[in-house]
């Protein structure tokens, strides 16, 4: 696993190049809120139901949630499983609110 900071993936996103973003977090927090991922739970990951995103096994797949804690172990769920370029979000939502706010 990796780390990114929310001005590195500021960055990117600015950039327009395309990025495997997932957001790890609850429907009600993705729906609140959300810099532009996916929104695939760390519970699906737990219980290894990753069909839908197997095909990124080999791609950068960057993942965040609210503070960087779920999104780590996210993180480390998917290297288990065989992805093999995962990246956490340092600080998640937080940290993204808090430099560039809604």
């Amino acid at each position: 696993m990796k780390n990114i900071s929310v001005e590195e993936l500021k960055e990117k996103l600015d950039s327009g190049v395309h990025i495997n973003l997932i957001d790890v977090r609850e429907e009600p927090e993705h729906a609140d809120f959300n810099i532009g991922g996916i929104n695939f739970k760390l519970r699906r990951m737990q219980d290894m139901a990753i069909e839908e995103i197997e095909h990124l096994k080999n791609e950068e797949v960057i993942c965040y949630c609210r503070s960087g804690q779920r999104s780590a172990m996210a993180c480390l769920i998917l290297e288990h499983l065989g992805f093999t370029n995962t990246v956490n979000v340092i600080g998640g939502v937080i940290a993204w609110q808090e430099k560039y706010g809604r």
